[in-house]
């Protein structure tokens, strides 16, 4: 798979992004403690399992059914990161840190963690993105593209991990740097947008 180290990078520019999930992860670990903003990077990266899962069937099924249907996925997949590059350069960076857990009884660490799996399971913008983000990234000459998704899913779930994971141990001095610099998130949209659109490029030009 000569393109994993690639997947690796734009994964990483994704994760990085400012967005509803790592902003949660951010948010527990500053109202809760380290532990509860880990138990909620685990529990996003958990998540992700589901969305591989997803789209591999998906995939799976439609390659059964027409090989020529794979390049179509491709291709409407490079619309869709298009027209997410393009909104993500528009983004104006709206980051709040405010975020749940912040008033109240302290939620166990195991709720936190069965939350933020829930929560990633259920947002359908995530398996879209995971419908047309994995196969971007498939070598249909290695054989077996169900397989390889399902090693580029856990690659982005480990690396989630460890994002996620480190953002909740920084948590203190992640908040207090991205308050400090408000901008921030503007730029780190802009870096994911630019991703996008050169994903959704490069597969227009091979194609």
């Amino acid at each position: 798979m000569p393109n994993l180290l690639l997947f690796l990078a734009a994964s990483l520019a994704v994760t990085i992004a400012p967005g509803p999930d790592n902003v949660q992860v951010l948010a527990r670990a500053m109202s809760q403690g380290r532990a509860a903003g880990v138990a909620a990077a685990l529990g996003f990266a958990s998540g992700c399992v589901f969305h591989t899962t997803l789209a591999v069937v998906g995939i799976a099924a439609v390659l059964r059914a027409s090989p020529m249907a794979f390049d179509a996925i491709k291709l409407a997949g490079a619309a869709y990161l298009m027209w997410l590059g393009v909104q993500a350069l528009r983004s104006r960076g709206g980051l709040s840190v405010g975020g749940p857990g912040g008033s109240g009884a302290p939620v166990s660490r195991w709720r936190i963690f069965r939350q933020s799996v829930l929560a990633n399971m259920m947002n359908p913008k995530v398996t879209l993105f995971f419908l047309v983000f994995l196969p971007q990234f498939v070598n249909p000459w290695l054989g077996h593209p169900d397989g390889q998704m399902a090693i580029l899913g856990a690659v982005f779930a480990v690396q989630t991990a460890v994002v996620f994971g480190a953002i909740a141990w920084g948590a203190g001095y992640v908040g207090e740097w991205l308050q400090r610099r408000p901008g921030a998130a503007v730029w780190l949209d802009r870096l994911a947008g630019v991703v996008f659109l050169l994903l959704a490029l490069r597969i227009v030009w091979s194609s």
